[in-house]
């Protein structure tokens, strides 16, 4: 008698009233509640500074969240890990190995290349990568595309993105977006995707984060946030005016310019969420603090 094989996990995101802090008390995330449903491809919105990092690498179990607050997979990412979660982030892009002399091949071969050929071969056509590149020879777009391949050859059921096609042109950017969207069509997977790059993505997100001084401000599917955007624009009589974006990047724009003045100058002072002072940061970016200082305690 044949053994039942157990059911894969589904590949939702949850967090429950998610607030995270680091020891110095420099940044954070507060009250942050998402339910984001498999299949789903999130863009993950804010200014620089707004907590979207944190977010993700708390999602990828990179820190430890208070108990109860994350669900990925029905899981928590930190205490019980998940096979097929993938984060692509900035500590990754800067691994020294890829600026070594050494072929695309081997790094293909050595994270599952010929394990996966086809979508080993995918990547590499939907990325032109040469395989006869030598990486200590290539530029930093041509690198990025290599380590994007790398990252992606193993299936994955969650895909953490967070600024990895920053290097990459147009059109490359244009094509690894098609094969995230072919992927999330084609089987159980689910991607969050943090960018300040807008182009291509008309139509690609079915769901939207937006994130300010580390809380959500609001979010949910796309495509009932981009009906609001028409709406509004005639209220406010067409402030942005005629811009030439998209539906999204006028919805974005507006998000961040009212952002911008809901925090006012870096310099300024505000108050954060709950008992949080905002403060500037010495790396010119902006977090939260006890309202009586770092050094007390809650």
């Amino acid at each position: 008698m044949a053994t039942p094989t157990a059911a894969k996990p589904t590949p939702t995101i949850e967090t429950i009233d998610l607030t995270y802090t680091f020891q110095d008390y420099s940044t954070g995330i507060a009250h942050i509640s998402l339910s984001l449903p498999p299949r789903s491809r999130t863009l993950l919105i804010g200014a620089n500074g707004a907590g979207k990092t944190t977010l993700l690498r708390l999602l990828a179990g990179k820190r430890l969240a208070p108990a109860g607050t994350i669900r990925v997979s029905g899981v928590d990412p930190f205490k019980d890990g998940l096979e097929g979660v993938t984060y692509l982030g900035l500590e990754w892009v800067l691994n020294a190995i890829v600026r070594t002399d050494i072929g695309v091949g081997e790094l293909l071969r050595s994270v599952g290349g010929d394990v996966y050929p086809d979508r080993r071969d995918e990547l590499v056509s939907v990325l032109d990568i040469d395989t006869a590149w030598r990486m200590h020879a290539v530029s930093d777009g041509e690198r990025r595309r290599v380590q994007l391949a790398m990252g992606l050859i193993r299936p994955w059921t969650v895909l953490l993105l967070d600024e990895i096609t920053v290097d990459l042109d147009v059109w490359s950017r244009a094509q690894f977006l098609g094969f995230l969207r072919r992927e999330t069509e084609a089987r159980e997977c689910t991607v969050v995707y943090a960018t300040h790059i807008l182009d291509n993505l008309a139509g690609w997100p079915t769901h939207l984060v937006h994130m300010h001084l580390g809380q959500v401000k609001e979010w949910g599917p796309a495509e009932e946030m981009l009906r609001e955007v028409d709406e509004k624009n005639k209220e406010e009589g067409g402030a942005l005016g005629p811009t030439g974006n998209s539906k999204l990047g006028e919805l974005v724009m507006r998000w961040l310019r009212d952002d911008l003045k809901e925090r006012g100058p870096r310099s300024q002072h505000k108050r954060g969420p709950e008992g949080w002072s905002y403060s500037v940061t010495g790396l010119g970016g902006y977090g939260f603090e006890p309202k009586g200082g770092k050094d007390q305690e809650e």
